[in-house]
């Protein structure tokens, strides 16, 4: 095939690329996705946190299934991914996955302190107001569980223990990037 006839496909296909960066800066893509899961009519994907103390889940969405972990943390942050009936497809901060019944689950938000700095000498600081310039309230090792009150402009309002205080949206797991809610 001679060259000329290559050339105006590339051509073509190098304004299409254009065309589809400029959409992406013109209309950035939403923090959240915006589908429903067709049971609860709820946002998919979506944090909740394990309602109990003894939490299975099972590699399918019934009883029938086997039970692949076993939850023992009441609070515990997990994303909602996929729904089938009144089973929940979960995901936990280590990226495992099972099926749960849903009255095991709570619409409390959660979050957990940069999971992927556990077992590191690495501390999340605690703001009394959301500026990184605020004094400290406290110091959160990776892996605490907190409970959150709201976010919004990169900042989220959490409640650990008797302390409470801002962290940085980005340093827990729980929240979307750029999520925000009261």
């Amino acid at each position: 095939m001679p060259f000329a006839a290559v050339r105006p496909s590339i051509r073509r296909l190098k304004l299409s690329l254009a065309s589809l960066l400029l959409a992406t800066v013109v209309a950035p893509a939403p923090a959240v996705s915006l589908e429903l899961g067709p049971v609860s009519n709820l946002p998919l994907p979506r944090y909740v946190s394990l309602k109990s103390a003894r939490v299975n889940a099972r590699i399918g969405p019934g009883r029938d299934y086997p039970v692949t972990w076993l939850y023992l943390r009441p609070g515990l942050p997990v994303e909602i991914i996929q729904e089938f009936g009144l089973w929940r497809r979960i995901r936990d901060s280590e990226g495992s996955e099972g099926w749960v019944y849903h009255s095991l689950l709570s619409g409390e938000r959660t979050s957990i302190a940069a999971p992927w700095l556990k077992g590191k000498a690495t501390m999340i600081d605690v703001h009394a107001s959301p500026a990184l310039d605020a004094p400290l309230v406290a110091r959160l090792e990776p892996g605490v569980v907190s409970r959150v009150k709201e976010c919004g402009t990169g900042w989220c309002e959490i409640q650990a223990s008797d302390r409470g205080g801002y962290v940085r949206q980005e340093d827990i797991w729980g929240v979307y990037p750029n999520e925000s809610f009261d």
